[in-house]
């Protein structure tokens, strides 16, 4: 069906919400995500009668959001959240907030109180029935929010959204639509133009590329550390050059993790709090860093920033200026651009030759001897106990069972930590979970965002029995979709890095962390035949066989139960110990848990031992 355009004296005139679903066709946004309400009806029958953008009905508004994140990272182009007033909006908020920590594009469309309720309660805390200033609440966690009270604006703001979105860092935005503008007739003739400015981007310049060069030439450890900015600024393919120009050691940030193959031989792994023992041995040994779009956050560098890389110097490469003075005492170089720019820029300009990288070739053989010497899955950390499968040997062989292009989809606690630090990838697969707000909950609405942008077809979701509580819901939606989505849940009777916090600081007093201190779980199997889902479950490295021979690739939505030792831990780890005063203390970043022996330590880096780590009575 087309739109109605009805023609009087000689005008054009067209509905309010037919311009958004005509802006969503014009932006030619297939899908978007929502829960219809009363006030946001005009712009559902709109969206269904122009019978172009496919809505995804969902069963709570913040699994609208999320699934909206995945979306883009699979398909690369902002999708939309159509959300109703009231509760509707304010349920919407979490994926918001997870868009804009992850500098995620995406448009959320909310419905609101007819305009005239918003004039005669204008002040008061709720308009009318349901409303309330939407736009003012979500003003610090979206890069635009707008409430459209002209008819005539609508298309003005929509456009200046859409662009605003994408622009530099990208991130959510959000348009209000009362009720009765909806509704509400506005000629074609009159209505505000939005003029797309043209972006410049900023260029790399000639000071900044001689003084990468004089960093570079003085530099014996150099290390690259790719983050999360590079894919978002679509410079993926650039990488290969930029390693043939510049062949020195790397890292992935988390965000970045399925950014170049595992297998790479300049690729030594994720440093972190919770990185490889390699990783961060590696990092701390560098004397210059080159970050690329890596927010160099806590959970990248350490609690402590005077204890990060202290023999090293920093160049910081962002989009966003604020990131790089996050570290200002700390960074060398600061280079507020593009990374697509900077790389570009970067592998053309510089008179570095390749024959110099010779120089480097005792580190690069440093590197792989420490990555021999402590592989990403360790033998006494991760070995299996107390009958159960370690969740790292079990992630570590199921990622070699993966297809060329799988798309894997994390919530938090066991699949988000074993996942992100042992899993391995080949350049072509997809690992998406959320990583600033770290909610959990996001794995069934990423999943399901990742598999409408895949055209509905397979994903692999790794949750867990707490996290998959949150949205729970979703698994209607896979249902009603017929998504084959594989579902495995690590079932750890609770919260386990709650009981780990518990252990540490309560002397293992537990409070509401499983069945015994107050919080359930449902039994899966029984979940599963409510929502139409498969069931399986893996308690052995039988069973696991048996399950991937006969059943992993199923095309239907399953649920596979993988059941952990309940109190597993997460090793390695930035953890803490006690000193000779009783005082607890965090070692730097190159001393994790399980802590090695001081003298196999110190053996094994590059720099001198901290002061605190020889604290430590290992």
């Amino acid at each position: 069906m087309s739109l109605e355009i009805q023609t009087k004296n000689n005008k054009k005139n067209i509905k309010v919400s037919d311009l958004i679903a005509k802006f969503l066709k014009e932006k030619k946004i297939k899908h978007v995500f929502g829960i219809i309400g009363s006030a946001n009806s005009h712009i559902f029958d709109s969206i269904n009668k122009l019978n172009y953008t496919e809505i995804i009905n969902v069963h709570h508004e913040q699994a609208a959001t999320m699934a909206m994140q995945a979306y883009y990272r699979i398909e690369g182009k902002p999708c939309a959240c159509i959300l109703t007033a009231g509760a509707g909006s304010s349920n919407g908020i979490t994926g918001v907030i997870s868009a804009w920590a992850d500098s995620i594009p995406g448009i959320i469309i909310s419905g609101q109180e007819k305009l005239t309720a918003i004039k005669a309660y204008k002040g008061m805390r709720m308009w009318g029935v349901q409303g309330f200033d939407s736009t003012l609440m979500v003003n610090k966690v979206t890069k635009f929010s707008k409430r459209i009270e002209n008819p005539n604006d609508t298309t003005f703001y929509l456009e200046k959204a859409y662009e605003i979105s994408l622009d530099k860092r990208p991130g959510p935005v959000w348009i209000d639509v009362p009720l009765d503008i909806q509704g509400t007739s506005c000629n074609l003739s009159e209505l505000k133009k939005y003029k797309i400015k043209k972006i410049r981007k900023k260029s790399l310049n000639i000071s900044h590329i001689k003084k990468i060069e004089k960093l570079i030439r003085k530099s014996k450890r150099p290390v690259f550390w790719f983050g999360n900015g590079i894919k978002l600024s679509k410079a993926e393919k650039l990488m290969p050059k930029l390693l043939k120009k510049f062949p020195i050691p790397f890292f992935l940030s988390w965000s970045a993790v399925d950014l170049l193959p595992s297998n790479h031989h300049l690729n030594f792994g994720r440093p972190g709090v919770y990185g490889n023992r390699a990783s961060n041995l590696i990092l701390q040994s560098s004397d210059l860093i080159i970050s690329i779009g890596a927010r160099l956050s806590i959970p990248m560098i350490g609690y402590v920033h005077e204890e990060f890389a202290r023999e090293a110097k920093i160049i910081c490469v962002d989009v966003d200026k604020k990131e790089t003075k996050k570290l200002s005492k700390k960074i060398n170089l600061k280079i507020n651009i593009d990374a697509s720019e900077f790389i570009k820029k970067i592998t053309q300009k510089t008179s570095i030759k390749k024959n110099h990288f010779k120089n480097i070739i005792g580190w690069i053989s440093y590197c792989k001897k420490i990555l021999k010497n402590f592989p990403h899955l360790e033998k006494l950390a991760h070995k299996d106990q107390n009958g159960f499968i370690n969740s790292y040997n079990f992630l570590e062989k199921f990622s070699s069972e993966l297809r060329k292009t799988d798309c894997v989809v994390t919530d938090m606690g066991t699949a988000l930590l074993s996942g992100h630090q042992i899993m391995k990838f080949n350049g072509k697969q997809k690992m998406i979970t959320s990583q600033g707000l770290g909610e959990m909950g996001f794995g069934l609405p990423g999943a399901i965002g990742a598999s409408i942008a895949k055209n509905k077809s397979d994903v692999i979701c790794l949750n867990c029995d707490g996290g998959i509580m949150m949205n729970l819901q979703e698994l209607q939606t896979i249902n009603e979709y017929k998504l084959p989505i594989k579902l495995f849940i690590f079932n750890n009777d609770g919260y386990l890095m709650i009981k780990h916090t518990q252990k540490n600081f309560f002397k293992g007093r537990y409070t509401s962390v499983n069945k015994k201190t107050g919080i359930s779980f449902p039994n899966f199997k029984t979940l599963a035949k409510a929502f139409n889902f498969d069931y399986f479950k893996i308690k052995n490295w039988t069973d696991y066989k048996t399950f991937m021979k006969k059943n992993f690739r199923k095309r239907k939505a399953y649920l596979c139960e993988v059941f952990m030792d309940p109190e597993q831990n997460f090793h390695p780890k930035l953890s803490t110990f006690i000193d000779e005063k009783n005082n607890i203390v965090s070692p730097p970043l190159e001393d994790l848990s399980p802590f090695l022996k001081r003298t196999e330590l110190e053996n094994n880096l590059l720099v001198n031992l901290h002061a605190k780590s020889r604290l430590i009575k290992k």
